[in-house]
């Protein structure tokens, strides 16, 4: 065993495993620790970003699907609804699988997957198909969106609790930036004409260069490893299905909005699929790069005071889209939708951030002190985040599931955006009443005192 404040043991020749990792020792941080942990972040945020760009590829497929694949815009919306929905389940298991095979291991596994649908869509993709043989298909699509879970699971390991919020920024961000990018492909293909096996044609390659670099240069941890119990203890506390709530109303309006903008543009405001395509990859883009941004406001601020802000925000942008959608502007709903984008990725962010400092808090009550409460901090954090994503996920099954009903009704987005706008205001209080209010619990932080001993103090979350 390596002591604290050296450099990990080199990598096994068979599996490159670090016996120890202490990432809140700053000797060790900065000596050794920052430069492996940002080498497996650099692959980790590669490889999440196909994967994205895997399971949102039927947002930009549907819109391809002219009216020679016989598909209705209620089918279209019931597609990107369980393709959503399988992304957010198998979030779950990819939790597990950093525990049970290692986060270099798994990621090399999980790019690898991602062939599976690619391929698959490849053979399908033509007129004449069944809507049944597409929903198939799509359904294996949604394999890619639990790339995030095993990646942020992986990343909240390598890094100290006070660069958590910039590192898982980060990582999310570079992933959900796969959205737009697969996005502007497709509009580069059909602004020169090609099809949809042009696209998928792209990827294939893509992967197979993600699963190798993932194989030569990312790391597993070894304590990380073979600690499935971690998940069923994160289950058991309440602040994992809280946080969960709350991430419905942030990731959940990521990806769901991410699924959904070009068919409403389309169904409600008669764009073309290429005028479409022109503005969708707007939003996504913003919303991704402004996620780590999310996350350093979260470390510098507190994440419950951005998130509950955020939320106010993001209830205003979706006030302006009610009327935007009332008065048919689409020049207003384009820019309020845009906002919204980048609303949804600082706070993506900032509640991300918040999951780390609440169960290294909740530690330090239990009287666990240093590399020990750090441990089971990152412990339960790692196997929460998995959870919680799962869960924030199926708040984009939702979205697609409400404009789909919403058409159905009223013949635009008006209804899903009202219902919306409640949900955020029900995400505000919730906020409010659990982290910030004057009466709500006190939560432990380490302070030093005049002789440099860690003492408790209580603040809030």
């Amino acid at each position: 065993m390596t002591s604290p404040g050296t450099a990990p043991a080199p990598p096994s020749k068979g599996g490159r495993w670090i016996q120890h990792w202490d990432p809140e020792n700053e000797t060790f941080w900065n000596e050794t620790g920052e430069k492996v942990a940002r080498r497996n972040l650099f692959f980790s945020v590669l490889s999440e970003h196909i994967g994205f760009s895997i399971w949102t590829l039927w947002s930009v497929l549907v819109l391809f699907m002219g009216p020679e694949y016989g598909l209705t815009p209620a089918d279209k919306f019931m597609l990107t609804s369980m393709v959503t929905l399988v992304g957010a389940v198998v979030r779950v298991p990819y939790t597990f699988a950093v525990a049970i095979f290692g986060g270099r291991n798994w990621t090399i596994i999980s790019a690898g997957l991602l062939l599976v649908p690619t391929v698959a869509a490849f053979v399908v993709m033509e007129p004449g198909t069944s809507f049944s043989t597409f929903l198939l298909v799509g359904l294996l699509a949604g394999i890619g969106g639990g790339n995030f879970a095993s990646s942020m699971t992986n990343i909240n390991a390598f890094f100290p609790l006070r660069k958590k919020g910039w590192a898982l920024g980060l990582n999310a961000g570079g992933g959900n930036i796969g959205v737009p990018v697969i996005q502007l492909a497709a509009l580069a293909i059909i602004g020169a004409s090609g099809g949809p096996r042009v696209l998928l044609g792209i990827y294939i390659p893509l992967i197979l260069v993600a699963a190798v670099l993932a194989a030569l240069f990312m790391d597993n941890i070894e304590n990380v490893k073979n600690d499935t119990g971690a998940a069923k203890d994160a289950a058991r506390d309440p602040h994992t299905w809280i946080m969960s709530f709350l991430y419905i109303g942030t990731f959940g309006s990521f990806i769901g909005y991410s699924f959904a903008f070009g068919q409403v543009l389309t169904n409600q405001f008669g764009r073309t699929p290429l005028e479409a395509a022109y503005v969708t990859f707007i939003g996504p883009l913003l919303g991704s790069l402004i996620r780590p941004l999310g996350g350093w406001m979260a470390d510098k601020y507190g994440g419950a005071k951005i998130t509950l802000w955020n939320y106010v925000g993001m209830g205003a942008a979706t006030a302006v889209l009610i009327s935007a959608s009332m008065e048919k502007s689409l020049a207003l709903f384009t820019v309020a939708f845009v906002v919204l984008f980048v609303l949804t990725g600082i706070g993506n962010g900032s509640t991300f951030k918040m999951i780390p400092g609440i169960f290294q808090n909740k530690a330090l009550a239990k009287g666990l002190k240093g590399e020990a409460a750090a441990a089971h901090g990152r412990r339960l954090s790692g196997a929460s985040m998995g959870l919680i994503g799962a869960v924030g996920a199926l708040g984009g099954v939702g979205i697609n599931l409400a404009f789909r009903q919403s058409f159905l009704s009223y013949g635009s987005g008006t209804g899903a955006f009202v219902a919306f706008l409640a949900f955020y205001a029900v995400c505000f209080v919730v906020t409010w009443a659990v982290y910030l209010r004057r009466t709500a619990p006190r939560v432990p932080v380490t302070t030093a005192t005049s002789e440099a001993k860690p003492q408790l103090s209580y603040a809030k979350v």
